[in-house]
C-alpha cells in the first residue's frame, strides 16, 4: 500500500500525520506501560509534546545542523526527541543504551554533539563521568524528571518543555517554519555502527536516504492504520527506526513499546500486535521454549504435536502449488490447527500477520517451523549504510534460507570475488569525518557491503557470510563460518556457537549451551551437580553435545566438520565486548579471550 500522503522529509511526514491525518483522532499513535497499565498517546498529544520540546531546545540554543545525541530505551520521549531535533533542522545522533562511557565520549566528540538527551540517572552518570572530556557538549537533558541532578546545564525533560511553552507564546509558528525549511538532501542522522573491529564509524544518512526506504517498504508490504506494531528492538538501530517506527508511523499504524526483552512474551499477549520487527534470536528462543515444553509432555502428546507440525508444513506447501488443496489435507489441517497450531499462534497474541526478521541470518528450519504454525517470518537484508534495507522477501513471494529480492529502487550486483554491491537512493552520504573509510566502502556509486552472496535461479539473494569472516584452513580450504554456526543453533541444547579454524588443520568450536535445557537433561538423567560450572565439565554433557553435533554435521563436507569443541559456562555478552550491540559476534575478542582454551583443543594434533 502506498504511504498516506507523499513526503520528502521526516518533519514533513510528522506534520502531515499529526495535523492532517491525526486531527481529532482519539485512537493512540503510541502506547507504553505506566504503573503496569498500557497508556495511549494521541496524535494531538504527540504533536504538543514534540513541539514544546523542540521550542525548548531552540530556547537553549539548538539550531539548524547542530548535532544532538539520544541515549535511551524505546519510549515515547525517544520519538518526541527525534521529531523535535529533526524539525529544527538539526541532526540526531542515537547511541546504544548499553554503550560504555568511553564509547559515548568518542561518539559525542566525533559527532561534535552540543547536547545529549538521556533516559535516566544510570545514563546521566555515564555522561557526567566523561563530561569534562566532551569539548562540544553544552547541555544534558534527562527524560525521567526525578533523575535530574543539580549539575550545571543539566535539565529535566519537562523543564525544557516548559521553556518551549514560553518560547511558543513569542514564536507561535517557529517549529512549522523551521521544519518546512528542511530539504530531502539535508543530513538527518548520524548512526555509529558498533563494528566488530576498530572504532565506531558515523554513518551519515539524509532524509532522502531514509524516506526512499520507507516508501519502498510500502510498495512491498500492505500496511495500514489498522496495524499494531510491538516495538522492542532498539530505536537507535536503523532497522527498528525505519521499519518499526517511521514505516508504521507513515501509514497511521499504532506502535506499542515493549517493557523489555524479558517481557516480550507477556507483551505479545497483551498488545496482540499484527506486525513485529525482530531478530532471529527471538525466534530461536521461542522455538527452544516450545520444544522444551513439548518434550516435558507424554509421548502421545509429543506425537500429536509432531504430526500437527508436519501437517502444517504439508498444507503450506500445497497452498503454494497451482493445484487445489486435497479435501483430505484440508480436513487433516483443520484438526491439526485446532489441536496444536492455533495454540502456537495464540502465544504471539493471535493476530500476527507477519514478523519481519533482520540483523542476522534466519535458519531455514525455523522459518519452515513457524510457517507450519501459520506464523510467517519475512526475512530481509541490509546495513546501516543502506538505510537499511537492500533486499527483502515478499508476503506472496518468499523463500526461507534467502533474504529475498532487491527492494524497489535498489540495484544489487555481485562482484567477481562474490561481494554484494548495492546502489540506490538509500545509500549513505559516507562516514562522518572519515574520508578514507568512505572511499573504501563506496566506489563508483556502489556500496561495498562486505557480505558474500549469490542470486539463485529465481532471483532470490542468498548471503553466504561476511567477507572478513571467511577463513582458510591450513589445507587451503575456504570456510564460511556463519552458515555452519547457524545450523548448530537449531539444537535445543545450544545457545551460542562460534567456530575456529583460520590457518588450522581442522575446525573446532566454542559452545555456550542452553543452560535450562542442560539442567532439564541432567535432572531427567539423575546427573548430580551443584552448579552450572560443574555441570558443563561433566563427561555426560560432553557426550550429549558430541551426539548432537554428529547429527547436525552429517550434511557438512569433511573439512567443515567440528573435530573438537569446548563448552563454556557463561554466555557471550555485549557487556563483556564479545557481542556488538546488534548481537553480532566479535570473533577477534572471543578468540583472544579464550586463546588458552582454543590452543588446548589443538594441542598435540597440529604440526
Amino acid at each position: 500500500m502506498p504511504v498516506l500522503k507523499d513526503f520528502k522529509t521526516i518533519p514533513e511526514l510528522f506534520n502531515f500525520i499529526t495535523t492532517e491525518f491525526g486531527k481529532g483522532k482519539e485512537r493512540p499513535v503510541l502506547k507504553h506501560k505506566v504503573d503496569d497499565k498500557w497508556v495511549g498517546i494521541t496524535y494531538d498529544q504527540l504533536y504538543d509534546e514534540t513541539v514544546n520540546f523542540a521550542c525548548g531546545l531552540a530556547s537553549i540554543g539548538v539550531k539548524r545542523d547542530h548535532k544532538v545525541a539520544i541515549i535511551s530505551e524505546n519510549r515515547p520521549e525517544w520519538v518526541y526527541s527525534d521529531m523535535a531535533i529533526l524539525g529544527l533542522g538539526a541532526v540526531d545522533v542515537p547511541i546504544y543504551p548499553i554503550s560504555t562511557s568511553e564509547t559515548i565520549e568518542y561518539i559525542l566528540n566525533n559527532s561534535e554533539s552540543i547536547g545529549v538527551i538521556v533516559s535516566n540517572k544510570f545514563h546521566l552518570n555515564k555522561i557526567l563521568k566523561v563530561r569534562s572530556n566532551c569539548k562540544y557538549l553544552k547541555f544534558i537533558i534527562v527524560m525521567n524528571n526525578n533523575d535530574k541532578t543539580n549539575d550545571k546545564d543539566v535539565y529535566a525533560f519537562s523543564e525544557i518543555q516548559a521553556k518551549g511553552r514560553e518560547f511558543r507564546k513569542e514564536n507561535p509558528n517557529y517549529f512549522k517554519e523551521q521544519s518546512e525549511i528542511c530539504r530531502e538532501t539535508d543530513l538527518c542522522t548520524i548512526i555509529y555502527t558498533s563494528g566488530t573491529t576498530g572504532e565506531p564509524k558515523g554513518v551519515m544518512l539524509t532524509h532522502r536516504n531514509i524516506v526512499s526506504n520507507i516508501k519502498a517498504a510500502h510498495e512491498v508490504f500492505y500496511i495500514d492504520e489498522n496495524d499494531i506494531f510491538l516495538s522492542f528492538l532498539p530505536l537507535c538501530h536503523i532497522f527498528e527506526r525505519m521499519a518499526g517506527y517511521y514505516t508504521a508511523f507513515s501509514c497511521g499504524g499504532t506502535i506499542a513499546y515493549a517493557e523489555s526483552i524479558e517481557k516480550i512474551a507477556n507483551n505479545l499477549l497483551e498488545i496482540k500486535p499484527t506486525i513485529v520487527t525482530a531478530v532471529p534470536r527471538l525466534f530461536e528462543r521461542m522455538y527452544s521454549k516450545i520444544k522444551r515444553s513439548v518434550e516435558s509432555q507424554s509421548e502421545r502428546k509429543q506425537k500429536i504435536f509432531n504430526w500437527a507440525i508436519e501437517t502444517g508444513k504439508e498444507y503450506q506447501l500445497a497452498k503454494k502449488s497451482s493445484q487445489p488443496i486435497p479435501i483430505s489435507l484440508l480436513l487433516k489441517h483443520k484438526l491439526a490447527d485446532k489441536l496444536v497450531l492455533s495454540k502456537l499462534r495464540e502465544r504471539t497474541g493471535g493476530r500476527i500477520r507477519f514478523f519481519i526478521s533482520g540483523g542476522a541470518a534466519l535458519s531455514r528450519e525455523l522459518g519452515l517451523f513457524f510457517e507450519a504454525a501459520g506464523i510467517l517470518i519475512i526475512e530481509g537484508y541490509g546495513l546501516t549504510e543502506s538505510s537499511p534495507v537492500i533486499a527483502v522477501n515478499r508476503l506472496n513471494d518468499y523463500k526461507f534460507g534467502t533474504v529475498g529480492k532487491p527492494l524497489p529502487g535498489v540495484e544489487i550486483k555481485i562482484a567477481k570475488d562474490g561481494e554484494i554491491l548495492a546502489s540506490g537512493p538509500n545509500i549513505m552520504l559516507g562516514y562522518y569525518k572519515n574520508k578514507k573509510e568512505t572511499e573504501e566502502t563506496i566506489k563508483d556509486g556502489w556500496l561495498h557491503t562486505g557480505d558474500i552472496g549469490v542470486f539463485d535461479a529465481e532471483g532470490f539473494l542468498i548471503i553466504t557470510d561476511r567477507k572478513k569472516h571467511l577463513f582458510k584452513t591450513s589445507q587451503g580450504k575456504y570456510v564460511a563460518p556463519t552458515p555452519i554456526e547457524n545450523m548448530f543453533l537449531a539444537s535445543k541444547y545450544i545457545d551460542q556457537f562460534v567456530i575456529i579454524g583460520d590457518r588450522r588443520m581442522f575446525i573446532t568450536a566454542l559452545i555456550v549451551p542452553d543452560f535450562e535445557a542442560l539442567k532439564e537433561y541432567a535432572d531427567a538423567n539423575r546427573i548430580q551437580y551443584s552448579s552450572v560450572e560443574e555441570l558443563v565439565k561433566m563427561k555426560q554433557i560432553y557426550e550429549l553435545l558430541d551426539k548432537e553435533l554428529d547429527q547436525f554435521q552429517k550434511k557438512l563436507a569433511n573439512f567443515e566438520r567440528i573435530r573438537k569443541f569446548a563448552i563454556l559456562d557463561k554466555p557471550f555478552s555485549i557487556e563483556t565486548g564479545e557481542l556488538t550491540p546488534s548481537l553480532k559476534v566479535r570473533r577477534k575478542v572471543i578468540e583472544e579471550r579464550y586463546k588458552d582454551l582454543i590452543e588446548e583443543m589443538y594441542k598435540g594434533l597440529e604440526g
